[in-house]
């Protein structure tokens, strides 16, 4: 009876580094979003010249984590936030 529950070997090859990539970048959207919005910088010189307003970054990249597959309109919501971040200047 439990035949048809077993998964194939080729299978599991492919879906381990899928659920490593995804679990890794939920990670790291995780970790961004908290130090954007609670410091308010970014880390690392790439971020810090390319981010415009770290707090709205991270506030998105924690709606992209927090969302998942389950919300999708939270997704949508943090990458809008996630490009405002970029885009939008300082304004002091």
């Amino acid at each position: 009876m439990l035949e048809h529950l077993t998964m194939s070997p080729s299978f599991a090859v492919f879906l381990l580094p899928l659920v490593l990539l995804v679990g890794t970048l939920w990670l790291a959207c995780a970790v961004l979003g908290v130090h954007g919005l609670l410091i308010g910088r970014m880390p690392g010189k790439w971020l810090q010249r390319h981010v415009r307003r770290p707090r709205l970054w991270g506030a998105g990249a924690l709606l992209v984590a927090c969302g998942g597959f389950k919300h999708p309109s939270l997704v949508v919501v943090g990458i809008g936030f996630i490009a405002l971040g970029h885009a939008v200047k300082p304004t002091s």
